[in-house]
């Protein structure tokens, strides 16, 4: 499946990114609500893109799941997060796709992946990354997003672009840390559009990247939900 992208412009200069190296963090990151340890949040489709330009995040499946299959992946996505949330500096929730299905999201901060004007990776958000690769590579039938956000300094074309470098720059060192391309079915860089005005400018310029159901992991859970 190709990526999808939202804007027309594309960077054409190459990325260069640092070799996965090992981890070391004793901080552990957050997820967020109570209960389960995670929070039902929006639809993705509402997130990514500024509604009806936006991306529906999720697989292309052409009809309703049922609800066993819907409870099957539900569960693994519960353990997806529950893993991410032992990440140092990651905030986890549990959204839904397009197709109603659970999906985790995972934001990194501005604090622990950028600066202002920047998409270059510290060797902080690196050693997170690396660990965020295990959890995504181990389960090959999760696809992925990878959105980069910006702060509303400067114009929007300035903006969009340094957000199109932070995606992509998170997306390379994910798949120097083993995730296979395979997997990133969307990755971009959203504008003003998408600004929070809940948090900080700093806060503001982050990353988010989604876990949701791949079609084959859909087959998979309506097959085993059949044998119940």
């Amino acid at each position: 499946m190709k990526k999808t992208k939202i804007t027309a412009i594309l960077l054409s200069a190459a990325l260069v990114f640092g070799g996965c190296g090992t981890t070391n963090n004793t901080v552990k990151g957050t997820a967020i609500g109570g209960g389960g340890g995670v929070a039902v949040g929006a639809i993705l489709g509402g997130l990514i893109g500024g509604g009806s330009k936006g991306a529906l995040i999720g697989a292309a499946i052409g009809g309703a799941v049922g609800a066993g299959t819907g409870a099957i992946i539900g569960r693994k996505m519960d353990k997806k997060a529950a893993a991410a949330a032992q990440i140092e500096g990651a905030e986890v929730e549990k959204v839904q796709d397009s197709n109603g299905l659970d999906a985790v999201k995972v934001t990194f901060a501005s604090g622990i992946l950028f600066g202002f004007n920047s998409s270059a990776l510290s060797n902080d958000s690196k050693s997170s990354l690396k660990e965020l690769a295990g959890i995504l590579a181990e389960d090959r039938t999760t696809d992925i997003a990878v959105v980069g956000h910006t702060d509303k300094v400067g114009t929007q074309e300035a903006n969009i672009k340094v957000s199109n470098q932070r995606a992509q720059a998170v997306e390379g060192y994910l798949k120097q840390c083993g995730v296979p391309n395979s997997q990133f079915k969307y990755v971009e860089g959203v504008g003003y559009d998408q600004y929070d005005e809940s948090k900080s400018a700093a806060e503001n310029r982050r990353v988010e990247i989604f876990m949701y159901a791949s079609e084959k992991m859909i087959q998979e859970a309506e097959a085993e939900a059949a044998k119940q």
